[in-house]
């Protein structure tokens, strides 16, 4: 059964950086068009970076230039590097690909706050 099991989340300081996991089980991941996705306390979920089983990466506008997505097929993982942290990407950060449907990791917790 498809499994992804987001890590890495936690306080950092405005300026700040985070790296993020995903953890995918289940699915043929290497073949898996694959992104990250933000909700943030009382608005809806978004986009924020995705990566096409060949390496192509896209990255919503807010993040581009500080957040780096990233994969390792060999190890079925999925990352995010985040750098120069702001308070506005205070959110709970998920894993998700298109051919996952509707299924959802629990996502992981990211707190930027001086």
């Amino acid at each position: 059964q498809v499994q992804l099991v987001e890590s890495g989340g936690g306080l950092a300081q405005p300026g700040g950086s985070l790296r993020l996991s995903c953890a995918a089980s289940g699915i043929t991941f290497r073949l898996n068009h694959m992104g990250w996705y933000r909700q943030a306390p009382g608005k809806e979920r978004e986009w924020v970076a995705s990566i096409s089983s060949g390496g192509v990466t896209n990255y919503v506008d807010s993040v581009r230039g500080r957040f780096t997505i990233s994969r390792d097929n060999a190890k079925n993982t999925l990352y995010l590097q985040m750098y120069s942290l702001k308070p506005d990407d205070t959110a709970v950060y998920y894993c998700h690909g298109p051919s996952l449907g509707t299924y959802w990791g629990k996502g992981t917790l990211v707190t930027v706050s001086s």
